[in-house]
């Protein structure tokens, strides 16, 4: 295997290319201008920043691809930049590939899958059990790199890439139990025999928002079914999912078992060829609804089994009799986690009328509280979001909701002073209407609109109106009700009394416009699996009387 070199060096950070202040605890002169402040406070901050990105092993830090066991440029010998959507500093580049490199990728894939699917479930277990142990001991370079190209908080951050090193290990133990069934035929002296087996070359495309946990959610059951991948990452957070290669290569993933190919640019050109070519026998994506149905027609000349994690519009119900404080401290964790950007966090806030008010001035002293910048910062709560655009998009459906009605009860505004990507946590109340952008849309921002409702049956019609059906929250104390409600709600997943519903054990997914499959779980590694029937005629069993 190619000795593998880093391909970026130590970012330059000087004054001039800062372009946003950062938090600093140092006392200045109460008579300096604000201008010369923010200045001293960004030439301070530099060498802390500067301090806080050195990795303990500089060798995760990976801007290249990996085809065939080989970090390598893309063959055009472009390349883009990545940015630090904190401080819109570039962080380095990865190879801008394209369809030979994608080719490339998938032809290596293709090689070396015979080999890994013939290893037993229990040596792929020792492997992926390793990947998982080399994943906790890297977790704090790791968790660096997460917030550095996605702007995570350190909290956020570190839980990530514990939630990704939980896949490992769920699939190590997975990868030794797959079985199969005897089935009785109808016939005398036949025999059905059903077994599991490797779905085939697996094409991997994964988002920004969990640069580490969805990557080892896919590779983990693809590795423990015994199949070999291409992984297409995201273009904005590239450098967590080579890191995480990297672990998988020192833990014993054969050459060309994982292949990675990065693009920005190129995104759609990538997924066309995976999708396009007969060796690909499967896609898993995660991602926005709009691409998955793109996906879905590019895959279908081809019959390629899918797995489609889309996007949510996730109801959360508070009931009168429900723990108000608990429910808020759920909304923080379901609406507020990763500065909103997941895709079963809270969207739509439906809380009863009887608790309306205090729930209101509970969530309201709770949001006051969070701390906001920069993740050089390990006091900060949340970061920016992924750019630019995606902080004028929420600006974007908040002066929307406001000019239909709806009140501002705290934030509401980008935070310019902090950077471009930045926007206030947001409460909205009021008359929160259906034909706002607020509620049609998957908000991927810091914004809470809360709803008041009156009914049972009017919230649950209310929360079933739209076209997806990923995740579900429901808060109450009543066992029967918690029942009710959680069944007749059209989604794939439902949380009673807990703002988290993602585990490595739990099967996730949605319905409707929100996917097909699922991930995690034993239904995760069924995804990777197809079934195969043997049946064995003409036996001539003869029983005999045993006296």
């Amino acid at each position: 295997m190619e000795t593998k070199q880093s391909s970026l060096a130590t970012p330059v950070l000087t004054k001039s290319t800062i372009e946003s202040p950062l938090a600093s605890s140092l006392p200045l002169p109460a008579s300096i201008s604000r201008e010369i402040r923010l200045r001293y406070q960004q030439t301070i901050n530099i060498e802390v920043m500067s301090s806080w990105r050195t990795l303990k092993d500089p060798s995760l830090l990976i801007g290249k691809n990996l085809i065939g066991g080989k970090w390598v440029e893309a063959l055009s010998g472009q390349r883009f930049d990545v940015f630090d959507p904190a401080t819109t500093q570039r962080i380095g580049s990865c190879p801008e590939s394209g369809e030979q490199d994608a080719l490339q990728a998938i032809d290596a894939a293709a090689k070396a899958m015979p080999a890994w699917r013939t290893r037993t479930g229990r040596e792929r277990s020792r492997i992926l059990r390793r990947w998982y142990e080399l994943v906790l001991e890297n977790k704090e370079d790791l968790a660096k790199l997460i917030s550095w190209e996605n702007g995570k908080a350190q909290a956020d951050a570190m839980g990530e890439v514990q939630f990704a090193a939980s896949f490992l290990e769920w699939f190590a133990e997975e990868a030794a139990r797959v079985y199969g069934d005897v089935i009785p035929h109808s016939t005398p002296g036949y025999r059905v025999v059903v077994s599991k087996e490797p779905v085939g070359v697996c094409g991997l495309i994964t988002p920004w928002n969990f640069p580490g946990a969805m990557v080892t959610r896919k590779l983990g059951p693809a590795l423990a079914a015994g199949c070999a991948v291409v992984l297409k990452t995201a273009g904005e957070t590239p450098f967590t999912a080579t890191a995480m290669a990297y672990l998988a290569e020192k833990a014993g993933v054969p050459a060309g078992v994982i292949n990675i190919v990065n693009a920005l640019e190129n995104t759609p050109q990538i997924g066309q060829v995976l999708c396009s070519s007969p060796i690909i026998r499967k896609i898993s994506f995660t991602g926005s609804t709009r691409v998955g149905r793109l996906l879905m027609k590019q895959s279908s000349d081809t019959v390629k089994k899918l797995s489609l994690e889309l996007g949510g519009n996730a109801p959360f119900i508070v009931f009168d009799d429900a723990d108000v404080d608990l429910a808020v401290k759920g909304v923080v964790v379901a609406k507020f986690k990763v500065t909103g950007q997941t895709c079963v966090c809270a969207n739509r806030i439906y809380v009863q009328s009887g608790v309306y008010d205090y729930f209101i001035k509970k969530l309201t002293a709770s949001v006051a509280a969070f701390k906001i910048g920069n993740a050089t910062d390990s006091t900060v709560t949340h970061g920016p979001l992924i750019n630019a655009g995606a902080a004028l998009r929420v600006s974007e459906m908040v002066e929307d909701a406001v000019k239909k009605g709806a009140q501002v009860v705290v934030g509401g505004k980008k935070i310019p002073e902090l950077g471009p990507a930045f926007y206030e946590p947001t409460i909205l109340s009021g008359n929160i209407t259906q034909d706002m952008r607020i509620v049609q849309e998957e908000i991927f921002g810091p914004v809470a609109a809360i709803q008041k409702f009156d009914t049972e049956d009017s919230v649950v019609d209310a929360a079933n109106d739209c076209d997806v059906g990923l995740a579900s929250y429901v808060y109450t104390e009543n066992l029967g009700r918690a029942a009710r409600v959680s069944e007749l709600l059209h989604s794939g997943m439902v949380a009673v009394n807990s703002g988290v519903i993602s585990d490595a054990a739990s099967p996730f997914g949605g319905i409707k416009q929100s996917g097909i499959g699922r991930e995690g779980s034993k239904y995760g590694l069924d995804d990777y699996m197809q079934t195969k029937t043997l049946v064995v005629g003409n036996l001539n069993i003869v029983h005999r009387a045993s006296i």
